[in-house]
């Protein structure tokens, strides 16, 4: 597999670049000068534009300055949405020294925690995480609500999710491929799961065309094909009845900004979190992303949750995707490679045999 490490040129390894910082949207950006130095006037940016005229996104981009940043707001950053210098010193250094070293630990697989007494896991080295090259202040990528915490769940999604954990303890192992997840199954992350920075596979590819846009993910490769309308007059969503994993996109412009409105998502089987887990949402989930080129470097993102079965109030997550020199999209052979389904269900079996024999 090939990392972070061997995908940017030395020129943008972490290194050589040091702690450089990048706050979009959250804070205005000002050229810091020497004392008594009159400040020079910022340079005007003008967002680049297609052949036809439309915005330009193309290209391949990843959130990768934004992995470890906590996806709701510990609370000792209170309502603050972005680190002091000290507290973004600390983080830098903790990135910094991670990066380099060598991790042991078991891996949180596919829904389950692969535990077997008596075998220890190995060290893996840390270029299988994709650590920022230039860290990010954010103190949580929910920045709304502003005490960063996903709103209350309904009465409807709090007796769902008991069910969940109620039946995941009486069944300490997995009996079907039902008790791995969809993303361990190699199907689908889901759209925000697709986004959020994890482990590895950052990568975002959007490629443009007259009335159309798709954005293709590095992990699992699911791409999605977005129509684009006129704001005021756009084209309905399809029927209720047809429904998918990553739902019914339809996209427009506001100004430099992609709108993306997506609906008939298939509900009960994913959760908005990295990767796809957390608490599952219902059939009436509702995105609005944006897309907003701020720099030569970086989109802005943001997305709008709603979903009146499973939270109390809708929320929102921003943080930046970056286009970093050398970052290319690889291949993620899932299925090919994806021995961990036969593995993990006949693993079971076999420990419920031999427990059988003991009594």
């Amino acid at each position: 597999m090939l990392t972070s490490a061997s995908r940017s040129s030395p020129t943008c390894s972490f290194a050589k670049e040091g702690p450089k910082i990048l706050i979009i949207a959250l804070c205005s950006i000002a050229a810091s000068t020497a004392f008594g130095q009159t400040k020079a006037p910022a340079r005007e940016w003008t967002p680049p534009k297609t052949v036809w005229g439309d915005p330009d996104l193309e290209g391949v981009w990843t959130s990768d300055d934004s992995y470890g940043v906590p996806f709701e707001r510990p609370k000792r950053y209170d309502d603050r949405k972005v680190l002091t210098d000290e507290e973004y010193a600390e983080r830098a250094k903790e990135n910094e020294l991670l990066s380099a070293s060598i991790q042991a630990g078991v891996f949180p697989n596919v829904g389950y925690w692969v535990q077997h007494e008596g075998v220890e896991a190995q060290p893996y080295g840390s270029n299988w995480s994709e650590y920022a090259r230039r860290t990010s202040r954010q103190t949580s990528l929910i920045v709304d609500p502003g005490d960063g915490h996903i709103p209350a769940l309904t009465e409807q999604a709090m007796y769902r999710r008991l069910a969940e954990i109620a039946a995941s303890r009486k069944r300490p192992r997995p009996e079907s491929w039902k008790d791995i997840s969809m993303y361990g199954r190699c199907i689908t992350r889901g759209v925000l799961g697709s986004m959020l920075p994890v482990m590895y596979g950052n990568g975002t590819e959007i490629v443009q065309s007259p009335g159309l846009v798709a954005i293709r993910y590095e992990m699992i490769h699911e791409t999605r094909i977005i129509p684009l309308d006129p704001p005021n007059d756009p084209r309905p969503h399809v029927s209720a009845n047809v429904r998918t994993y990553m739902g019914d996109p339809r996209g427009h412009w506001e100004g430099n900004t992609l709108v993306v409105d997506t609906t008939n998502f298939i509900g009960g089987r994913l959760g908005i979190g990295a990767n796809g887990e957390g608490v599952k949402y219902s059939e009436d989930l509702h995105l609005v992303e944006r897309f907003t080129r701020v720099n030569d470097r970086a989109i802005q993102y943001q997305v709008i949750v709603n979903d009146p079965r499973t939270f109390t109030a809708s929320w929102t997550v921003a943080f930046p995707i970056t286009r970093e020199p050398g970052y290319r999209i690889f291949e993620y052979a899932c299925h090919e490679g994806n021995y961990a389904m036969s593995n993990i269900l006949s693993s079971a079996r076999a420990e419920e045999q031999a427990e059988a024999a003991q009594r």
